[in-house]
């Protein structure tokens, strides 16, 4: 019999998966949901479920509900199904059971509209900016309707295992530096955005929300120039490319999360793209 609760994650894609295993490892027993069921490692035990369009059952022990989605395109419509469908439809099935959880969320710091460079916390209005943001806020809505007491974790931009995208673009000479200053960007290693969300699950009399990002917010073309000289290839050209993303320009603290004990294992993107390019971690399905 196990003494501790149940922990569900909804969403066991590569950080729900990776969340999972932590609280795995801790002793709980962990169910995950996603629509393919045999995707889902051990010693986790995978449900297979549409959250999209179905309400899941939630085991009346479970203690941590964790809701890290992961649309699969930036079309809208999937965006909507995704994070406002499929939170409606979990927090549907806390409702139906008799588990009374501490819930988690995920959703993304790109709520955060800022384009000046100047620096986000908590208590920056999130307004959205992008019609696949305004969905994220229209969910981060619902949630607080309906759990009030929820746990709202906006993560910037997660690198990791798999997630190697700005690595593949300086490799195939895709990667241009800005013709003027670059903008700031912001991210967390997907190992660290797990570790947060498990640490958060047991803060007593935790805040609303959190931020989950590195120590230090970095110009783009930084990021580039170190992946570079890492990679041993030249310094990306000036120009317009691939890299140049629309994400505004911001600076995110993570001054609050840090305040509750939480610390990166990869402060800055350095640690956590040399351990990338080693080959270091799992990458999930």
């Amino acid at each position: 019999m196990h003494s501790l609760p149940t922990v569900v994650i909804a969403g066991c894609g590569d950080l729900g998966t990776e969340t999972g295993l932590r609280f795995a490892a801790q002793g709980h027993p962990v169910v995950g949901l996603r629509r393919s069921a045999d995707r889902v490692p051990a010693p986790l035990t995978g449900r297979a479920v549409d959250l999209r369009r179905e309400v899941p059952t939630i085991p009346d022990d479970t203690g941590v509900v964790v809701v890290a989605f992961a649309a699969g395109s930036r079309d809208v419509d999937e965006y909507r199904a995704t994070y406002v469908d499929g939170l409606r439809n979990v927090l549907d099935g806390i409702a139906a059971s008799a588990a009374d959880p501490r819930l988690l969320v995920v959703s993304s710091t790109a709520v955060y509209d800022v384009a000046d460079g100047s620096v986000v916390t908590e208590a920056t209005p999130a307004h959205g900016g992008t019609p696949t943001a305004a969905v994220l806020v229209e969910a981060e809505a619902l949630l607080r309707e309906r759990a009030p007491g929820a746990v709202l974790v906006r993560l910037s931009g997660i690198y990791g295992p798999g997630r190697e995208r700005l690595v593949t673009q300086v490799r195939e000479g895709a990667a241009r530096l800005a013709p003027g200053t670059s903008p700031h960007t912001n991210r967390i290693h997907r190992d660290d955005a797990a570790a947060a969300i498990v640490h958060l699950a047991s803060v007593p009399d935790p805040a609303p929300t959190y931020l989950g990002t590195d120590d230090e917010p970095s110009r783009l073309d930084d990021v580039l120039r170190f992946l570079a000289a890492e990679l041993g290839l030249p310094e990306p050209t000036v120009g317009e490319g691939d890299a140049r993303q629309a994400g505004g320009d911001k600076r995110l603290s993570n001054a609050l999360l840090r305040s509750t004990g939480w610390g990166p294992r990869y402060p800055t993107f350095r640690e956590g793209y040399r351990a990338v390019l080693a080959g270091e971690g799992v990458r999930h399905p």
